[in-house]
């Protein structure tokens, strides 16, 4: 025994892939080795030049404890900075029977409602505390972040009001962060963005406003009579609130308001250097049909139970393309499901008296600073108290002695600090921070505090009235509420999920673990940059890796989704060119197959799109691009293009594609949906692209988390670089100081970065490389046993397909009537996730096994499609009625079967249809979902009281 053979770094890229089922993959694709396969199916003209410049991989123990020494290098102080950051307590409960459980953060977005009951109804629980808390009747299931929400609801009021202005209003007490977003939106709309006292609003003629409640130095105000004003008017009126602050004061419903969003990170979410989060968004009752991403709705199913559905997809903006005026295609499912169940478990009163301590604790502190002699800013707040010591010398002294005693304050002025006090407050906190502000070191807070909050301002109705948020108040029953919950979903804790250009791979738990670390959850996004080196340096790891990954020369991370990095790669571009003299270039071409998100930021950033044809292969048609590309030469912006494409193959001419683009005075943003399928094989930058964006949800393992969270971070090239996004607050280094922001917070959702830095140090170069290969070899294992009994769409060199195939159900359909839908629904009866369904052809499915699925766990979901082909065919017979069959009565729940069985088809025939399935069987909660009938009946709340009586 050699002692060298003993340590083995490379010892995760075996749990992350199926080693021991390379020869029986290669043997089924005719391939004698690895190299020889990647050789058949890549075009050689793609791949890159150099080996992969990555560190060797570290065992899991190893990179656990490197990234605690990085993590170690944070600074964990006693956070009083405020502007829509706060501490907070997530129940343990919570902590580790959702954040911490695969059952929940492996999940799809619940396209597939029948086989996502739980998440849904978490989901609905979450839009009733928002309709509860704003007063609206409608809220949708979260968006990405405070900012971006109120750069929504910017857009949905030019979208619903009347008033013929391009003009928009803006308080000048909005968060910054938040005005940020709103100057990068308003630029490419065309909207002019106002910003002054709240007060002055109604003295201009404004299609849309926007106050802050409470304001970003902690006053609060009475907006009825401005709003009142506004109203008469026309304008469409918009409230970012503080969800806590929500539990006391009046909702924005009864302010006279027509929206409301904010945070909800004060329910019990981390801080996490800036998220994720989840944001809210409520409106009006005849706002539904415009609103931004997604809402929670109840139907029926089948059998006519209620079941709960994504409702109005079909109005979600980003499905109407170029003439969308939003690109949201994703939410905070898994932070709004904490914040959600943050409510559920403490409940009316539990809020209640969370609220009112942090109020208390403030009015105490003000009370206690006044009978000294300061000033304080502000007589009416909430928690957040403004202190103006009349010089600058003062207030360095009293920044700096809190600094010293470990408290973060936010300094608001040369001569004004800012306190800002929430859940986690304790009474020693307001004796240190009174001897920071007065230099006493004794002081007696008087027992009986008067809020500083006027009566006029307090809320006079009832909250959180529903029996979900009156019964889990033990930890017992709350604990199996969760666990009812999460046995209606399918995640991928029970089987793989196949989801084309999703890429559901393995989320590892030593990726997981770091997530909840203190040093990495407890750090405000605007903590001084010196308690911030251990983020920092995470930052740089995952840069150089990036880079080395792509081919870029930098890398912005601070797109929150796909969707951001889509828009923050075109607007680089677009900033480019207007620097360079050629903002009239208003031209993106984009092939036919495209994603809708794509054509819907091309038109968010003033874009007119112009589509190209694809061939019979499902290439871009290059002389259709060619002929196009020449006709728009004065005016061609970019090419928005996805590799390997979205139909699932290596395209071979992406060099030309590029070359022509670039000769014709244009840029090239690639999609990285596929990125799985590129690393160590070719660099994104080296064929030709000029900025890329990365789904770290993806590609890089960040879990989905039942429909977000998301991190889409880009990579440029040099040229690009200075026009990346930036931050108003947060210094950056690596982007110019004068580029407005996408997002909230600076390196977007930052505390799930160290899931991907694991990831990547745990695999490797060699991992990493591997992953890739394993990705092509799974997918075209899955393509040729599939292709035995299914048309594969498309294919390219070989016959080979890519990461991805895409399985033609038509044929099927014209000869049984049995439809995409059909065979969705019976998968669940075998215990799988669909594959996408009709993207991004009609009729068809799209499948990415990954490469961290194993042969067996293949075998059993290629055995599963093949068994179904096989019931298709005996309704094509006639051996089973067209009406009732198992397809079209899929899925069966286990009240099914234990009732009077009427149809054609054995009970063992609807429920077990092969044997695997009955060793670990998935009972779906309830029958097909009826879309029809959930969108003409729309009902986004709790179901009513007499529910629960029945």
């Amino acid at each position: 025994m050699k002692l060298s053979e003993l340590f083995n770094p490379n010892e995760f890229a075996a749990r992350h892939l199926s080693f021991g089922d390379e020869a029986a993959l290669l043997e089924t694709l005719g391939e004698k080795s690895m190299d020889d396969f990647v050789g058949n199916t890549v075009p050689q003209s793609i791949r890159m030049p150099s080996e992969l410049d990555l560190p060797e991989a570290l065992t899991e123990a190893d990179a656990l404890a490197k990234l605690k020494g990085i993590a170690s290098k944070n600074v964990i102080n006693k956070s009083y900075i405020g502007l829509g950051y706060y501490p907070t307590r997530m129940p343990n409960v919570i902590l580790r029977n959702v954040l911490e459980n695969p059952g929940w953060y492996t999940a799809y977005t619940p396209y597939q409602a029948e086989i996502a009951q739980g998440r849904l109804e978490a989901l609905l629980n979450f839009q009733q505390v928002c309709i509860d808390l704003t007063g609206f009747p409608v809220a949708g299931a979260s968006l990405l972040d405070e900012a971006t929400a109120a750069a929504e609801a910017m857009a949905m009021a030019h979208r619903v009001g009347k008033v013929k202005s391009e003009r928009f209003f803006v308080d000048e007490r909005v968060y910054p962060q938040t005005l940020d977003v709103m100057k990068t939106r308003a630029k490419y709309f065309g909207f002019e963005l106002v910003v002054g006292d709240f007060a002055q609003a109604d003295e201009g003629e404004y299609f849309g406003a926007l106050f802050q409640y409470v304001g970003k130095d902690g006053d609060v105000q009475d907006l009825q009579d401005v709003i009142g004003r506004l109203k008469t008017k026309g304008t469409i009126v918009a409230i970012a609130a503080d969800i806590m602050s929500l539990v006391l004061l009046k909702s924005p419903a009864e302010l006279g308001a027509d929206i409301a969003l904010g945070n909800t990170q004060r329910f019990g979410v981390p801080m996490g250097f800036g998220g994720p989060h989840a944001a809210y968004f409520a409106f009006k009752d005849e706002f539904k049909r415009s609103a931004p991403g997604r809402i929670i709705g109840v139907s029926k199913d089948a059998s006519g139970k209620p079941a709960l559905r994504m409702a109005l997809s079909t109005r979600e903006q980003h499905i109407r393309r170029e003439k969308a005026t939003s690109n949201i295609c994703t939410a905070q499912a898994l932070l709004a499901n904490l914040a959600g169940m943050y409510a559920v478990y403490h409940g009316p009163e539990g809020v209640k008296h969370i609220a009112n301590r942090i109020h208390a604790l403030a009015s105490a502190f003000a009370d206690a600073l006044v009978s000294d002699g300061l000033n304080v800013v502000h007589e009416v707040f909430f928690d957040t108290i403004t202190v103006d010591f009349g010089s600058k010398e003062k207030a360095d002294q009293v920044f700096a002695a809190a600094l010293e005693s470990g408290y973060n304050l936010r300094r608001v002025n040369d001569t004004q600090v800012a306190a800002a006090f929430h859940e986690t407050s304790a009474y020693e906190d307001l004796v240190d921070l009174y001897r920071a502000f007065t230099g006493k070191d004794t002081v007696t807070f008087a027992d009986d505090v008067k809020g500083r909050l006027n009566a006029e301002l307090l809320r006079q109705d009832d909250i959180l009235q529903h029996p979900v948020f009156n019964r889990y108040h033990t930890e017992h029953e709350m604990l199996r509420y969760l666990k009812k919950l999460e046995d209606r979903d399918l995640a991928m804790n029970r089987s793989m999920i196949s989801l084309g250009s999703c890429t559901m791979k393995l989320n590892a738990t030593a990726e997981m673990l770091p997530i909840t670390w203190a040093e990495f959850s407890d750090i405000h996004p605007y903590a001084p940059e010196a308690q911030t080196a251990g983020y920092r340096e995470l930052l740089a790891d995952m840069e150089n890796s990036l880079k080395a990954i792509t081919g870029f020369d930098a890398i912005s991370f601070q797109p929150n989704s796909g969707a951001q990095g889509e828009y923050s790669g075109m607007l680089s571009i677009r900033r480019y060119q207007e620097a360079n003299g050629e903002g009239h270039r208003n031209i993106c071409l984009i092939p036919k197959s495209a994603h809708g998100t794509n054509p819907a930021t091309a038109a968010m950033l003033g874009l007119k799109v112009v589509v190209v044809d694809t061939d019979e292969h499902g290439n871009v048609n290059i002389d259709d691009l060619k002929a196009k590309a020449e006709q728009h030469r004065d005016a061609l912006s970019a090419i928005m293009i996805t590799y390997p494409s979205t139909h699932g193959v290596y395209e071979e001419g992406i060099r030309d594609i590029c070359r022509i683009i670039h000769e014709n005075g244009g840029q090239v943003y690639m999609d990285g949906a596929n990125l799985n399928a590129q690393i160590g094989i070719m660099q994104p930058a080296e064929v030709g692209a000029d900025v890329l964006h990365m789904n770290l949800h993806k590609t890089f393992c960040i879990p989905h988390g039942g429909g977000g969270p998301g991190m889409g971070p880009i990579g440029l090239k040099v040229h690009l670089a200075p026009f990346a996004p930036g931050h108003v607050v947060t210094d950056m280094h690596n982007a110019s100081a004068d580029q407005t922001a996408v997002a909230a917070a600076a390196y977007g959702s930052a505390s799930i970065l160290p899931i991907t830095w694991m990831y990547l140090t745990m695999m490797g170069k060699q991992g990493m490389e591997q992953a890739t290969r394993w990705a092509l070899l799974n997918a075209n294992y899955v393509a040729k046993h599939l292709s035995e009994d299914y048309p594969i769409l498309y294919t390219g060199k070989n016959g080979r397909v890519a990461h991805e195939c895409i399985v033609d159900l038509r044929p099927l359909k014209a000869e049984s009537g049995i439809t995409e839908t059909d065979i969705a629904k019976r998968l669940m009866d075998y215990g799988f996730h669909a594959p996408t369904v009709s993207f991004p052809v009609a009729g068809t499915l799209m499948i990415e096994p990954t490469e961290s699925e194993s042969k067996a766990e293949l075998d059993r979901f290629i055995a599963a499609l093949k068994q179904i082909k096989q019931e298709v065919l005996k309704v094509g017979r006639g051996e089973w009625p067209k009406e009732d069959n198992p397809l079209v009565n899929a899925p069966h729940t286990a009240a099914d079967i234990t009732g009077e069985w009427a149809h054609p088809y054995s009970r063992e025939e609807a429920v077990f249809p092969l044997p695997f399935v009955r060793e670990h069987k998935f009972w779906p909660s309830v029958n097909r979902v009826d879309d029809v009938y959930g969108d003409r009946n729309l009902v986004c709340s709790c179901p009513p009281m007499e529910n629960y009586e029945d």
